[in-house]
């Protein structure tokens, strides 16, 4: 177990019967990180937050917080809070009532928590609503006086399970940009729960990535996206298109890849031993593959295909392209700038995809 960590995973496992929610569950998760759990419905992600705040208990194995082991801490003796999806407002009582309803135990002075609640409000932006009764908040408002609430105990970890899936898309990403601030304000390990990718990559240092209840890659949002290590990360973390090669030559960091898709192409793949005749996926993100019109001089990373459809998404648009030797059609994302009214991208046109050196992701074929 690491030192400096405040969250510590020892081999824990919980079952529900035949069922492995969570299979042998090994990491830490270090002091003052905002750290990620994100998978799809029923990976184990929300049962491990649960473990940490004691409404679930291991099977096997040990969660440790701040070093010290948790199996025999009920939850309310242990220090953290947790923010959930449907607020859990209570409308009977205003902002300060419901901020301080945890607080009756604390043995704080009237002046103290008065105080206390006043500085809460301001960090989550709500300074003067403090008498507001719930029905006259918004949704994000109200998601904002949960944070308060659990906030005001000055937890070391704050947990967090998927808290701005009920908002509505605009306002989700504001509430991401004023999350993270507020992590940054103040310090403190938030362990967040969610399914959505481009949130776990907005909001966090490190994300754990989870499959049937294992943790398959723990990465930063950037390792993640432009280097994942395996196809499932490729594949669950935006778009990707991928191929199936054989390497052919390794020279350096650089390798030949026959591919029946793409031809023979290069890629950097740097390995300590050899990797030739090893079967691996080609795997490009969209966004790396750029499309021209005039047949390029060197046929090296590029490939010949013809124009299908195309979405037009605002910022970018997606078009499909189709090769020759693939039945499904290769995604292509570009930005939707001036310059790009000179084309027309017609179903049917032909074009050549390019891409560098460093756009291929070479992953191990299973």
């Amino acid at each position: 177990m690491d030192h400096d960590a405040i969250i510590s995973f020892q081999n824990v496992s919980k079952h529900f019967g035949k069922v492995k929610a969570v299979d042998h569950v090994n990491f830490d998760i270090q002091r003052g990180e905002f750290f990620s759990l994100l998978g799809p419905s029923g990976c184990g992600k929300t049962t491990l937050l649960r473990m940490v705040a004691g409404f679930e208990t291991p099977s096997s194995g040990e969660v440790f917080l701040d070093g010290e082991p948790m199996s025999v801490s009920p939850p309310n003796r242990r220090p953290v809070n947790m923010v959930f999806q449907n607020y859990a407002i209570f409308p009977h009582l205003d902002v300060r009532g419901n901020i301080a309803f945890g607080m009756r135990k604390a043995g704080l002075t009237r002046s103290e928590l008065d105080q206390r609640i006043d500085e809460v409000l301001e960090l989550i932006k709500l300074p003067g609503y403090g008498r507001r009764g719930a029905d006259e908040l918004s949704g994000g408002q109200r998601q904002r006086v949960a944070l308060a609430r659990a906030l005001i105990k000055q937890p070391k970890v704050l947990l967090l399970d998927e808290p701005l899936g009920a908002l509505d898309k605009k306002l989700r990403e504001q509430m991401q940009i004023e999350l993270r601030q507020l992590q940054q304000q103040i310090g403190i390990t938030f362990l967040f729960v969610t399914h959505d990718q481009e949130e776990a990559l907005t909001l966090s240092d490190r994300i754990a990535v989870m499959s049937e209840g294992q943790v398959i890659e723990i990465a930063s949002p950037s390792q993640l996206y432009e280097s994942p290590g395996s196809r499932f990360v490729a594949d669950f973390i935006g778009s990707m298109n991928f191929f199936e090669g054989e390497i052919s030559s390794q020279e350096g960091s650089t390798v030949r890849i026959q591919t029946q898709t793409l031809g023979d192409l290069s890629a950097a793949y740097p390995a300590e031993s050899s990797m030739v005749g090893q079967r691996v996926w080609v795997a490009i993100r969209p966004e790396k593959l750029l499309p021209v019109f005039t047949e390029p001089q060197s046929r090296t990373n590029s490939v010949a295909g013809q124009m299908g459809a195309s979405a037009y998404l605002g910022d970018r648009s997606h078009f499909y392209v189709y090769l020759a030797q693939r039945r499904e059609p290769v995604l292509v994302a570009l930005q939707n700038l001036e310059r790009m009214k000179d084309h027309l991208y017609q179903p049917n046109q032909s074009v050549w995809l390019q891409w560098a050196l460093d756009a291929v992701v070479v992953l191990p074929r299973d």
